[in-house]
């Protein structure tokens, strides 16, 4: 059976009065790339801001099925009332949200939707959306999807347009909502050329429970971000965890700054670890701070030890150690000089971390910020390519990846190399 789809729903409600002219707006975004799916929003006359609110989860919940009736839902809303009655922690009493929280819980099976509390200021979308819908209503009139500038800030005005699909919902096409790039060191002298910023979503074997068996819930998403650039970056070094441990260079703290606003503007990171060497723990920190999040660091991701090779260049390397790096290209088993891991070894210790990372992190979306070799290994991996497909991978530095890893053992990558957020 193919994967199920995900998708995050975003809702919110509004009263001018409480109760007032009302009204509500909710949004589907792919939950990796942020892209505007599908958007909802009407003017409903006068009612209370609770009411405006579950009006605004029905709609965004109805507009997520017209795309996917079996896609996995993760709804996301300001509304602590709605939020945990739905999730069945607290009582609905009022007459008038009973109905509502009904409809809504009719329209994916229970299984299927998940609800997640977030603060007021990381719902602007929908919010906006519901302030469309009451203006218009003030008019006279209804809210029209063609018409609408919700998605669009300060940044991504000029450069976007709303498409609009009034059956559908108007699909946006938000200018680089995440938006990443650059180059690391550790094995990049041999990458093939690929298309930088590359979406990929594979389809993994059928498992033998199938996707649609009831306790598979949200997928463990493990977003691959490597570090800022260094100053060896662009010289195209091998910079490893046996080397200098160099710093961001000033164009690795602007890729930093970069990568942490795309990602504070999705919103949807839950945790952040990193490799203990400096240049991810600078990039980490970056994005900790954009988020209001804290950093965990964890030795598995740091990158592949390259001994002798370390600080060299790959013409370097060829030069001084030609039958060593041979030997390196040829095998996965064959390590650099003078005692560096071979790829076999770091393909172990980063199994084993994913491994780990995945049991305290079931269902949840989390930063890995790490380095060429643990992002390639984890991206193979859950491909079940071969171990010579490290060196036909581009792998910028600042770029996001990202894999899905769902609970009968299936992995989906959904996204490689994705640098936009540095152009």
């Amino acid at each position: 059976m193919p994967v199920p789809r995900e998708f995050v729903v975003e809702a919110d409600g509004g009263s001018r009065g409480n109760p007032g002219p009302a009204g509500y707006g909710a949004v589907v975004l792919d939950p990796v790339s942020g892209e505007t799916l599908a958007e909802a929003a009407e003017y409903i006359g006068v009612a209370t801001n609770n009411v405006a609110e579950y009006k605004g989860l029905v709609a965004g919940l109805k507009a997520a099925h017209a795309l996917d009736p079996e896609a996995l839902v993760r709804v996301r809303m300001d509304s602590k009332l709605v939020v945990e009655q739905m999730s069945g922690r607290w009582k609905i009493k009022h007459p008038d949200m009973k109905p509502l929280a009904a409809e809504a819980a009719r329209v994916f099976p229970p299984a299927q939707v998940t609800y997640e509390w977030i603060p007021r200021e990381r719902n602007k979308h929908a919010d906006r959306l519901a302030n469309e819908a009451m203006d218009a209503g003030k008019q006279g009139k209804q809210w029209e999807p063609s018409r609408s500038t919700a998605a669009l800030d300060a940044r991504d005005e000029e450069a976007a347009r709303v498409v609009g699909d009034a059956a559908a919902g108007a699909a946006k096409a938000r200018a680089a909502l995440v938006r990443t790039g650059g180059a690391s060191a550790a094995a990049a002298p041999v990458v093939s050329d690929a298309v930088a910023g590359a979406e990929l979503l594979a389809t993994p074997a059928a498992p033998s429970a199938g996707w649609g068996a009831p306790d598979l819930g949200l997928p463990a998403t493990f977003v691959l971000l490597r570090h800022g650039e260094t100053v060896l970056t662009p010289q195209k070094r091998f910079s490893g965890s046996g080397g200098s441990d160099p710093v961001l260079s000033a164009v690795g703290r602007r890729q930093a700054d970069a990568v942490a606003a795309a990602l504070a503007e999705r919103g949807t990171i839950q945790a952040i670890i990193s490799s203990p060497l400096r240049r991810c723990r600078e990039t980490a920190d970056a994005v900790a701070a954009k988020l209001g999040l804290g950093v965990s660091i964890e030795e598995g991701l740091r990158e592949t030890d390259f001994a002798a090779w370390e600080g060299l260049t790959y013409a370097e390397v060829r030069e001084r150690y030609p039958d060593d790096l041979e030997a390196w290209l040829a095998s996965p088993k064959a390590a650099p000089t003078g005692g560096g891991e071979s790829f076999a070894t770091v393909a172990r210790r980063v199994a084993a971390t994913r491994d780990k990372l995945l049991a305290l992190h079931q269902g949840r979306t989390i930063l890995l910020v790490t380095h060429v070799t643990p992002v390639k290994t984890l991206v193979r991996l859950a491909l079940g390519a071969p171990p010579e497909s490290l060196f036909r991978m581009e792998l910028s530095a600042a770029s996001l990846s990202a894999v899905a890893y769902y609970a009968d053992g299936n992995a989906s990558l959904r996204l490689l190399n994705d640098t936009s957020h540095l152009r």
